[in-house]
Parts: C-alpha cells; structure tokens; sequence
C-alpha cells in the first residue's frame, strides 16, 4: 500500500464543517462487499439492507455517465478460512469462492468490466479492509484518484475498516451514508464506526451532497 500522496489536507480541514467534496475526474467510487450473504437471507445479514439497492445503482449510474472509475471489494474466501466458526474463527461460513452468497446482489445494476477487488484470499489470514493484502492502493494510484467515495456493507466492519484506511493513505475519504448499513448487534455499534471514520477524517455524504438529484436516479 503505497498511495499518501496527492492530498494533503490538515485535520481541521477534515472535519464536518468543511464542504463536502464533490466528485470529478479524479474520484472513484467504491462498492464494499455487496454480496449476497450480507444481504438479507444471507449467512452474515444487515437487516434492511435490500432497501439501499435503489440509492446504490443511482450512484453507480452517476458515476458510470460521468465516466469516473468505479470498483467494487468482495470476501473471496476459501472454503477453510480462519475467520469462520468451524476454524475457531468468530463468523458463520460466509463468501466463499464460487459460491452463491459469494456474488453480487443480482438486483444491483454494475457496469461492465468494473474493477473487482478480492480480499481474505488466504485461509490463514482476515482482512476486513478493502486495501489489506489486495491490490487496491495500487489500482486508485494508477486512476489517479484523490478521492474516494466508499458505500456498502456492514458498516461496522469492512466498510469502516476500509475508510480507515483510505484515510491512513493519504486518500480524501466521502462515506455515503444514506448508501451503507451496519448490523448493529450492539446498540451503539453503527454510531460509534462513525465516529471512528469521521475523527480519522472522512467526510459524511448522502446523495443530495454530492450534487445527484432525485430526478437522476
């Protein structure tokens, strides 16, 4: 993971109270985990979270029509992971190569040869992060992007975990929120990853913010 690089930004210029950023030539738009076994039915379900679909292929439309990069992480595990229960780990069987809940949500519109990002490929090693062991960094490096628009499943896990790390490599970081959800298995669970992200730096957003209007989608 190399990236720190084109923005350089002051904590207090990344606080709330700055204008959120809008996307152009050098943002990307990020699709954590939005497989199957993280929607409802799933082995690992947000509740609600088929209810995002719509807001989601709006984002993915605008972003396709502007011709700005769009990629997208999955758990790509094998079938003996060590964070599943049967190896001690903490998770039910969840994204295993090839399997069903493996695959995209087949109600979400993805554009055609978008950019797939595989994590937690070795059977010995988690990674909730979108950048961890993948090649992530090195793909927005070479679109050139600044900043990264991040939305997905659970926000809790995968996606706070990856917008930490956006925020750690230097990247200016907008989590959609009216596009993630969280499965919240303690009260405060969601709040609080929010709050992680946001005193890391990253911004809050939903799609009015970023100029996509309710005609658009």
């Amino acid at each position: 993971m190399k990236l720190s690089k084109q923005v350089s930004l002051s904590n207090s210029s990344r606080t709330q109270t700055s204008t959120i950023p809008q996307p152009d030539q050098h943002s990307a738009l990020l699709l954590v985990d939005l497989q199957n076994d993280f929607f409802p039915g799933g082995a690992l379900a947000v509740p609600g979270a088929d209810s995002l679909i719509p807001l989601i292929n709006a984002y993915i439309k605008h972003f396709s029509r502007q011709g700005w990069a769009i990629l997208a992480t999955r758990d790509w595990h094998p079938a003996n992971h060590t964070s599943f229960t049967e190896q001690q780990g903490p998770c039910p069987v969840h994204g295993v190569q090839g399997s069903r809940g493996a695959q995209f949500h087949s109600d979400l519109v993805l554009p055609p040869g978008m950019m797939v990002i595989s994590k937690g490929t070795d059977p010995k090693k988690d990674a909730r992060s979108g950048f961890d062991g993948t090649s992530l960094a090195d793909r927005l490096e070479d679109l050139n992007v600044q900043t990264l628009y991040v939305l997905g499943l659970p926000i809790e896990h995968c996606v706070k975990h990856t917008v930490l790390d956006g925020c750690q490599l230097g990247l200016r970081v907008v989590l959609l929120t009216d596009a993630t959800k969280g499965d919240n298995h303690q009260q405060d669970d969601s709040p609080k990853a929010l709050q992680e992200m946001t005193d890391a730096g990253a911004y809050l957003a939903n799609i009015s913010d970023i100029g996509i209007h309710a005609s658009s989608h």
